[in-house]
């Protein structure tokens, strides 16, 4: 199966997917660059954000993981500043198995489970462990300020 006929598909049953809280489409006509939306999960300080990420696919996809990173800013230990993610099936703990849907379903699951023991942001991770609910006040704000649009799921307005 060539790599643009696997993105095809994979793009394809993340849209026809509509039990899970993510959607994806490609950006200018490319199909090795995607965005992508997750919605904040329930029970998290993100729960009801807009957290839009894009996702570029190497040319040799699926034998080399995509790069994914977050474009709304997010209050986590595993992302920092710059939209970066810290998670092992992005770099060394990835397969040609993992499909771009497992990816973001990984993401979604890092959200509900910080690691901050293997953070991006040591400052976020200390405030984790030190004074969770001040760490907790600060992801809400963040989730209210930048992920609290006016979008309807499978909307892109907030990209940048």
């Amino acid at each position: 199966m060539s790599t643009i006929h696997r993105l095809n598909k994979e793009l394809e049953e993340i849209n026809n997917n509509q039990i899970t809280n993510f959607s994806a489409r490609v950006i200018e006509d490319d199909i090795f660059h995607w965005e992508a939306q997750i919605i904040g999960p329930e029970g998290t300080p993100y729960q009801g954000g807009f957290f839009n990420l894009r996702i570029d696919f190497p040319r040799d996809y699926p034998f080399k993981p995509p790069n994914v990173i977050f474009i709304t800013r997010i209050y986590h230990c595993n992302i920092n500043s710059s939209g970066n993610i810290c998670l092992d099936i992005l770099k060394e703990n990835w397969s040609p198995a993992l499909t771009i849907s497992k990816v973001l379903l990984s993401i979604c699951s890092l959200m509900d489970d910080q690691n901050p023991n293997d953070p991006l942001d040591s400052e976020v991770a200390e405030l984790y462990l030190n004074n969770n609910k001040k760490f907790l006040e600060q992801a809400v704000l963040y989730t209210i300020l930048y992920a609290n649009t006016n979008n309807t799921f499978n909307t892109f307005n907030t990209f940048n």
